[in-house]
Parts: C-alpha cells; sequence; structure tokens
C-alpha cells in the first residue's frame, strides 16, 4: 500500500505523518508537493495539519484552489481512502467531500492538549481495528476546531452513521461534541484531533497507531478478495 502525504505552503505536520506510516505501519509513503497535478500510483492520500497558506481568508480556504486538489478529488471518487487531520480536515470541507465547516472555537482559545475521543463508528476503513464505542486517548492542538453544521445535516450525519469520533468532554463547542466526521461512503475521514502523535506510549499515548493499522489492513483485504 502506498500513501501520498500532501504537503502545502504552512503545512507543519506532514513529517509526523509521514514517518507515522514509514515506521508505524512500514508502508510505503512519499511526500507530495501541492503543485503536483497527478495522484497516479497511491492508494491512499493524507492531508496533513498545519496553517496552509497562512490560513489567510479562511483556514484552507486557498489549499481548496491548489493543483493537486482535483486528483483528490478523483481518489475520493474511486473510493480509495483520504484522510485529513485538523487542517486537512478543514480543507476536505472547503473542497466539499465533508459536510459543514470548522470555526473558531468556543471562547476564541487556541487549545492544545491530550483529548478522549469516544469512537462512535468502527465500521469504517480508518476506524476497524477500534473497538465499538472505544474512549481514546489523541492530542488536539487547533484555535479553528469548532465543528459546525445545520440541523438538517447533523441529522444526515446521525442517520448515515458518518459521525466516527466525539469528544467524550465539549473541549471547542462542536455541534454534538464531534471531532471527526467520514462521507457517506466512509472513504474519506476528516479529523480535528491527532492520530499521527500517538504512536507510542512513550509519547502518552499509541492509541492513534489503530488508524494506520486499520487503513492498511483493509486495503490489503481488499487486494486479497
Amino acid at each position: 500500500m502506498k500513501f501520498a502525504v500532501i504537503v502545502f505552503p504552512g503545512s507543519n505536520c506532514d513529517k509526523d505523518l509521514y514517518f507515522a506510516i514509514k515506521d508505524g505501519v512500514k508502508a510505503e509513503v512519499e511526500l507530495v508537493d501541492f503543485r503536483q497535478t497527478s495522484l497516479a500510483g497511491f492508494d491512499a492520500v493524507l492531508i496533513p495539519g498545519g496553517f496552509s497558506y497562512g490560513d489567510y481568508l479562511r483556514s484552507g480556504a486557498i489549499a481548496a484552489h491548489a493543483p493537486i486538489i482535483p486528483e483528490i478529488k478523483q481518489l475520493a471518487n474511486e473510493g480509495k481512502p483520504v484522510l485529513g487531520i485538523c487542517n486537512g480536515f478543514q480543507i476536505l470541507t472547503e473542497i466539499g467531500l465533508l459536510p459543514g465547516a470548522l470555526i473558531r472555537n468556543e471562547h476564541n482559545r487556541f487549545i492544545c492538549e491530550t483529548a478522549q475521543l469516544q469512537v462512535v463508528n468502527n465500521d469504517t476503513l480508518f476506524t476497524s481495528e477500534y473497538q465499538a464505542d472505544e474512549v481514546i486517548d489523541i492530542p488536539v492542538a487547533h484555535g479553528e476546531g469548532n465543528y459546525y453544521c445545520d440541523d438538517a445535516t447533523l441529522a444526515e450525519l446521525k442517520k448515515n452513521n458518518q459521525i466516527a469520533f466525539s469528544y467524550v468532554e465539549d473541549i471547542n463547542g462542536s455541534v454534538d461534541k464531534i471531532a471527526g466526521i467520514t462521507n457517506k461512503q466512509r472513504n474519506v475521514l476528516g479529523m480535528m484531533p491527532h492520530p499521527e502523535r500517538a504512536l507510542e506510549k512513550l509519547v502518552g499515548s499509541d492509541d492513534g497507531l489503530k488508524m494506520f493499522q486499520s487503513m492498511v489492513k483493509n486495503q490489503m483485504d481488499r487486494v486479497n478478495q
């Protein structure tokens, strides 16, 4: 399985994701510049956290027009896994692969801490190695991670089991304490917490490792069918 980690101007978690794949699950991975126009040969796309284009205009708004974006959409439409973390989640909402928006945290406070998440749906390409309702410890670091959607969208998310993770405690004002959602097909996941920073107990938690293991296992199962 070959992963692409997209690098935008201002990305700062691209190397974390690169080594999460290379050392965490021993899979093939490459950093891909935002100016590229092809993702041929890749089986999965990872969009890292950071501050693409300095978050000017709106988080993820300028990155949404980068040359690589049509290819990310293409892979998503082909059913390949696309994971956006933090700024990556913001970009996925800006390009329309996920509904809703990320706005400033309640109380306008940047949050940098380890949060407890509940695994709401473990029937996805990203969460199958977790137990249903499992509570995991994952770091968060964001100022605009307050997930917002209208009532109709929230009802759709619940109806289609698109809520992958929720915060155990309300840390940023997100609707229904949502921490991560998928698209209807469940091959696109956006989440504000950083699983790539939770791969070893030495750094506080290894609960993020199962996410990347889930992606690799599901890809191998699909190839061996």
